[in-house]
């Protein structure tokens, strides 16, 4: 997401990518929104997850995968990526 400024991020409302402790979650970042299915994974020395997403952007079937882990300082990085 280091392409897209905050103003797009939030467009429909605020963006967020959430992750249930039961392996699921959901999204909505700019104009899509998804259904998140993840897995524990370790990213660079890091506790992360790796997971499948899959939902619609602007009302048109969307689907992906990505990563995601929090480094050391607390931030959470990774990469999502579109089908």
């Amino acid at each position: 997401m280091d392409s897209w400024d905050r103003d797009a991020i939030d467009l429909l409302g605020p963006g967020y990518i959430e992750f249930r402790a039961n392996g699921t979650g959901e999204s909505a970042i700019i104009a899509v929104n998804g259904r998140t299915d993840y897995r524990p994974e370790q990213h660079d020395s890091c506790d992360g997850v790796g997971f499948s997403w899959e939902g619609n952007d602007e009302c048109e079937p969307a689907s992906g995968r990505g990563w995601a882990a929090v480094t050391d300082d607390g931030v959470l990085h990774g990469h999502l990526y579109f089908h």
